[in-house]
C-alpha cells in the first residue's frame, strides 16, 4: 500500500475505484466497503484507492469542542490499512478554506481530475462536500455528468446491531471492550511511552509501566481494571491495566498504567503497545495499601484465569 500525504502527490495514470471517509476504527463495515473495492479494482483493472482527511474535520471546525476523541490515530489506521488489500491511501490536509469547496467542486476537479476516479464506492449514509452538503442521489447525478460508475455499500450488521465508529467508541467508554473488539474485527490498541512514575506499584509488589499516550485526540476506554497483551520491544506479554485516578492514592491525576506478568526489566522510555482484552472491574479506592494489595492479588488471579480459558479455547480451534 502505498501512502500519500496530499491528493497533489497522487499519480496521473491510474485508473482509481476509489471510497472516501474518516474510517475511524477501521471496523467491519469499513472492511466490507474496502473488501468490495478490491473487488472492483480487480474486475475492471484499475487499482483501489481510500481518500481520507487529516486532522478531523469537526476538530477543524469545531476546535473548541475537545469532547470527540478518535479510535485511531493516522499511524494505528495506517497500519490496518496495510492489512485491507487496498493499493493506495491518500491523506488529505483538512482545512477551513478546504471544507468551503462546494460538492460539485469536490466531485469534479480532485475525484475525477487530479485522482482519476472511474468507479466510486461508497457507504451506506455517505455524505459530502462543504457542509456535508453532497447527498447520494447528487452522486448519481455527478456520475453520469462526470462519467464515473458509482456503487453504494448497504449497512453491516454484527447480529441485530448496524456497527458504526460511533457505537465502538460507546462501547469504549462504558468499558464494553469484548462487543468493541467485536465490532472492530481486532482488539482495540493503545500506543505510548514508558514514563517515570511515583514506584508506589513497587513497595505493592506490583510494579507498574506508566504510560503516556501522545496524541490528545486518542479515545482511552473507561476507568477500570482491564486484562491486556502488551507488546515491547516486539515481543508479546500480558497483563493488568488500570485507567483512572488512582483514588486510593488521592493523586487526581488521570493515568494509564500496566503491570506486565512475569516481567522485570527497565523499559523507560520505550515504545509500548497495549491490546485490551477484558474489562476486569471498576477502579475503587480502598481504605490501605494493604487491601489494594489484596485487591491486586485477585485482579491478577482473574486477569490470569481469563488468559488460561482464551489459550485453551484457541488450542482447541487448532
Amino acid at each position: 500500500m502505498k501512502v500519500y500525504h496530499s491528493i497533489d502527490q497522487f499519480p496521473s495514470d491510474i485508473k482509481s475505484v476509489l471510497t472516501l471517509g474518516t474510517f475511524d476504527g477501521v471496523h467491519k463495515g469499513h472492511k466490507y466497503v474496502l473488501k468490495r473495492m478490491n473487488e472492483i479494482a480487480e474486475k475492471e483493472d484499475g487499482e483501489s484507492v481510500l481518500l481520507t482527511f487529516y486532522p478531523h474535520p469537526r476538530h477543524v471546525l469545531q476546535p473548541e469542542d475537545q469532547k470527540l476523541k478518535l479510535l485511531n490515530t493516522i499511524e494505528e489506521k495506517i497500519k490496518e490499512l496495510e492489512n485491507s488489500g487496498i493499493q493506495h491511501f491518500v491523506i488529505h490536509e483538512f482545512t477551513k478554506d478546504f471544507s468551503r469547496t462546494k460538492s460539485v467542486n469536490f466531485i469534479r476537479d480532485l475525484l475525477v481530475n487530479k485522482l482519476k476516479m472511474k468507479h466510486m464506492v461508497v457507504g451506506y449514509d455517505h455524505h459530502f462536500g462543504r457542509n456535508r452538503e453532497g447527498s447520494y442521489d447528487e452522486l448519481i447525478e455527478l456520475s453520469e455528468l462526470y462519467n464515473f460508475k458509482l456503487e453504494q455499500i448497504p449497512p453491516q450488521d454484527e447480529g441485530e446491531v448496524t456497527v458504526s465508529s460511533t457505537k465502538i467508541r460507546k462501547l469504549l467508554s462504558a468499558g464494553n471492550i469484548e462487543k468493541a473488539n467485536t465490532y472492530l474485527g481486532y482488539n482495540y490498541p493503545i500506543n505510548g511511552v514508558v514514563v517515570k512514575g511515583n514506584e508506589i506499584g513497587r513497595t505493592l509488589a506490583y510494579p507498574t509501566a506508566n504510560i503516556l499516550i501522545k496524541n490528545k485526540w486518542k479515545l482511552l476506554p473507561g476507568d477500570g481494571v482491564y486484562v491486556v497483551s502488551v507488546i515491547l520491544e516486539s515481543k508479546q506479554y500480558f497483563g493488568m491495566l488500570n485507567i483512572g485516578k488512582k483514588p486510593t492514592l488521592n493523586e487526581g491525576k488521570h493515568s494509564v498504567e500496566v503491570h506486565i506478568f512475569d516481567f522485570s526489566a527497565d523499559v523507560y522510555d520505550s515504545e509500548i503497545k497495549v491490546e485490551f482484552l477484558k474489562r476486569i472491574r471498576d477502579e475503587k479506592q480502598f481504605d490501605s495499601l494493604e487491601d489494594l494489595q489484596s485487591q491486586l492479588k485477585i485482579d491478577e488471579n482473574n486477569c490470569k484465569k481469563y488468559l488460561a480459558i482464551i489459550n485453551e479455547n484457541n488450542n482447541a480451534s487448532k
